[in-house]
Protein backbone atom coordinates (compact mmCIF):
# COMPACT_ATOMS: atom_id res chain seq x y z
CA UNK A 1 0.00 0.00 0.00
CA UNK A 2 2.86 2.43 1.00
CA UNK A 3 4.48 1.64 -1.99
CA UNK A 4 1.86 3.03 -4.27
CA UNK A 5 2.32 6.32 -2.60
CA UNK A 6 6.19 6.70 -3.71
CA UNK A 7 5.19 6.28 -7.13
CA UNK A 8 4.27 9.97 -7.69
CA UNK A 9 7.65 10.87 -5.89
CA UNK A 10 9.34 8.73 -8.37
CA UNK A 11 8.23 10.48 -11.17
CA UNK A 12 8.30 13.75 -9.75
CA UNK A 13 12.15 12.67 -8.91
CA UNK A 14 12.34 12.19 -12.97
CA UNK A 15 11.42 15.90 -13.60
CA UNK A 16 13.58 17.04 -10.62
CA UNK A 17 16.55 15.45 -12.44
CA UNK A 18 16.36 16.46 -16.15
CA UNK A 19 16.10 20.22 -14.41
CA UNK A 20 19.08 19.75 -12.60
CA UNK A 21 20.93 18.01 -15.47
CA UNK A 22 19.30 20.67 -17.81
CA UNK A 23 20.31 23.87 -15.63
CA UNK A 24 23.78 22.31 -14.61
CA UNK A 25 24.86 21.51 -18.33
CA UNK A 26 23.21 23.18 -20.56
CA UNK A 27 22.53 26.16 -18.51
CA UNK A 28 18.53 25.89 -18.38
CA UNK A 29 18.30 25.39 -22.96
CA UNK A 30 17.58 21.84 -22.65
CA UNK A 31 14.39 21.18 -22.44
CA UNK A 32 11.79 18.24 -24.03
CA UNK A 33 8.85 20.10 -24.44
CA UNK A 34 6.30 18.58 -27.45
CA UNK A 35 4.79 20.51 -30.43
CA UNK A 36 5.18 21.36 -33.89
CA UNK A 37 8.16 19.56 -35.86
CA UNK A 38 9.57 18.35 -32.71
CA UNK A 39 10.36 14.24 -31.59
CA UNK A 40 6.99 12.52 -31.66
CA UNK A 41 8.90 11.42 -28.35
CA UNK A 42 8.44 14.87 -26.98
CA UNK A 43 5.03 13.89 -25.69
CA UNK A 44 6.12 11.27 -23.10
CA UNK A 45 9.20 13.54 -22.24
CA UNK A 46 7.56 16.92 -21.84
CA UNK A 47 5.90 16.17 -18.40
CA UNK A 48 9.30 15.49 -17.46
CA UNK A 49 10.75 19.22 -18.73
CA UNK A 50 10.48 22.34 -17.57
CA UNK A 51 10.90 25.93 -18.00
CA UNK A 52 13.00 26.44 -14.95
CA UNK A 53 13.02 25.59 -11.22
CA UNK A 54 10.58 28.19 -10.26
CA UNK A 55 8.10 26.26 -13.34
CA UNK A 56 8.79 22.84 -11.78
CA UNK A 57 8.81 23.97 -8.21
CA UNK A 58 5.33 25.32 -8.72
CA UNK A 59 4.11 22.18 -10.37
CA UNK A 60 5.35 19.71 -7.57
CA UNK A 61 3.70 20.48 -4.75
CA UNK A 62 0.04 20.46 -6.05
CA UNK A 63 1.13 17.60 -8.30
CA UNK A 64 1.72 14.78 -5.50
CA UNK A 65 -1.21 16.13 -3.68
CA UNK A 66 -3.44 15.52 -6.45
CA UNK A 67 -1.58 12.50 -7.35
CA UNK A 68 -1.99 10.63 -3.71
CA UNK A 69 -5.49 11.87 -4.03
CA UNK A 70 -5.95 9.50 -7.35
CA UNK A 71 -3.88 6.67 -6.02
CA UNK A 72 -6.35 6.42 -2.86
CA UNK A 73 -8.40 4.88 -4.86
CA UNK A 74 -5.90 2.84 -6.55
CA UNK A 75 -2.57 2.18 -9.21
CA UNK A 76 -4.79 1.33 -12.01
CA UNK A 77 -6.74 4.91 -11.54
CA UNK A 78 -3.35 6.80 -11.22
CA UNK A 79 -1.83 5.11 -14.87
CA UNK A 80 -5.27 5.65 -16.49
CA UNK A 81 -5.04 9.22 -15.79
CA UNK A 82 -1.39 9.60 -17.30
CA UNK A 83 -2.24 7.17 -20.21
CA UNK A 84 -5.09 8.99 -21.02
CA UNK A 85 -2.94 12.82 -20.94
CA UNK A 86 -0.21 11.06 -22.95
CA UNK A 87 -2.92 10.46 -25.15
CA UNK A 88 -4.92 13.68 -25.55
CA UNK A 89 -1.12 14.90 -26.10
CA UNK A 90 -1.08 13.38 -29.36
CA UNK A 91 -2.99 15.91 -31.22
CA UNK A 92 -2.11 18.79 -29.39
CA UNK A 93 1.81 18.36 -30.18
CA UNK A 94 0.26 17.61 -34.08
CA UNK A 95 -2.21 20.42 -34.52
CA UNK A 96 -1.07 23.27 -31.99
CA UNK A 97 1.05 25.66 -33.20
CA UNK A 98 3.29 26.82 -30.07
CA UNK A 99 5.61 24.30 -27.66
CA UNK A 100 4.86 22.82 -24.55
CA UNK A 101 5.75 21.13 -21.17
CA UNK A 102 5.29 20.79 -17.95
CA UNK A 103 3.29 18.79 -15.70
CA UNK A 104 0.56 20.35 -15.69
CA UNK A 105 -1.43 19.07 -17.87
CA UNK A 106 -1.22 16.08 -15.87
CA UNK A 107 -2.11 18.01 -12.58
CA UNK A 108 -4.84 19.23 -14.99
CA UNK A 109 -6.02 15.77 -15.64
CA UNK A 110 -5.84 13.97 -11.98
CA UNK A 111 -8.17 17.03 -11.19
CA UNK A 112 -10.32 16.60 -13.88
CA UNK A 113 -10.48 12.76 -12.71
CA UNK A 114 -11.34 13.49 -9.16
CA UNK A 115 -13.88 15.82 -10.17
CA UNK A 116 -15.92 13.95 -12.03
CA UNK A 117 -15.44 10.52 -10.23
CA UNK A 118 -17.52 11.25 -7.34
CA UNK A 119 -20.12 12.28 -9.42
CA UNK A 120 -20.15 9.20 -11.71
CA UNK A 121 -19.78 6.64 -8.40
CA UNK A 122 -21.93 8.45 -5.81
CA UNK A 123 -20.09 6.62 -3.18
CA UNK A 124 -18.87 8.56 -0.09
CA UNK A 125 -15.34 8.28 -0.54
CA UNK A 126 -15.26 9.07 -4.84
CA UNK A 127 -17.55 12.29 -3.44
CA UNK A 128 -15.08 12.94 -0.27
CA UNK A 129 -12.12 12.92 -2.52
CA UNK A 130 -14.15 15.16 -5.53
CA UNK A 131 -14.90 17.72 -2.68
CA UNK A 132 -11.67 17.72 -1.48
CA UNK A 133 -9.79 18.11 -5.01
CA UNK A 134 -12.73 21.32 -5.48
CA UNK A 135 -11.88 22.77 -2.17
CA UNK A 136 -8.03 22.71 -2.88
CA UNK A 137 -7.76 23.09 -6.50
CA UNK A 138 -11.17 24.23 -8.13
CA UNK A 139 -10.04 27.85 -8.78
CA UNK A 140 -8.01 26.31 -11.19
CA UNK A 141 -10.14 25.70 -13.68
CA UNK A 142 -10.23 29.00 -14.68
CA UNK A 143 -7.23 28.99 -16.71
CA UNK A 144 -8.60 26.65 -18.96
CA UNK A 145 -10.42 29.38 -20.12
CA UNK A 146 -8.11 31.10 -23.28
CA UNK A 147 -7.58 34.30 -22.48
CA UNK A 148 -7.07 34.04 -18.82
CA UNK A 149 -3.81 32.12 -18.26
CA UNK A 150 -0.73 34.20 -18.47
CA UNK A 151 1.31 34.81 -21.58
CA UNK A 152 3.67 31.77 -22.17
CA UNK A 153 1.26 29.54 -20.46
CA UNK A 154 -0.13 26.69 -22.27
CA UNK A 155 -3.85 26.45 -21.51
CA UNK A 156 -4.49 24.15 -24.09
CA UNK A 157 -2.43 21.97 -22.56
CA UNK A 158 -4.76 22.19 -19.32
CA UNK A 159 -7.26 21.82 -21.52
CA UNK A 160 -6.04 18.43 -22.84
CA UNK A 161 -4.40 17.06 -19.57
CA UNK A 162 -8.07 18.27 -18.08
CA UNK A 163 -10.13 16.51 -20.95
CA UNK A 164 -7.97 13.42 -20.53
CA UNK A 165 -8.80 13.14 -16.61
CA UNK A 166 -12.51 13.22 -17.49
CA UNK A 167 -11.76 10.73 -19.73
CA UNK A 168 -10.11 8.58 -17.13
CA UNK A 169 -13.06 9.18 -14.52
CA UNK A 170 -15.45 8.24 -16.41
CA UNK A 171 -13.66 4.71 -17.89
CA UNK A 172 -12.54 4.00 -14.63
CA UNK A 173 -16.01 4.77 -13.14
CA UNK A 174 -17.74 3.01 -15.30
CA UNK A 175 -15.14 0.10 -15.42
CA UNK A 176 -15.44 -0.18 -11.45
CA UNK A 177 -17.29 -2.94 -10.41
CA UNK A 178 -17.27 -1.34 -7.08
CA UNK A 179 -19.00 1.55 -8.25
CA UNK A 180 -22.11 -0.24 -8.53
Amino acid sequence: MRGRFLLPVLLLGLAWAQEVFDQVLFSGNWNLPMGPGLPWWGVLSAPFSHSGFGHLLSNSVIFLVLSWLVLTRGVRDYLSVWVAVLVMNVPIALLWPTRSHGLSGVIYGLLGYLLLIGWIEKKILPIVLSLVAFWLYGSAIMALIPGISPAGVSWVGHAGGFMAGLIAAWTQGNDNPKAT
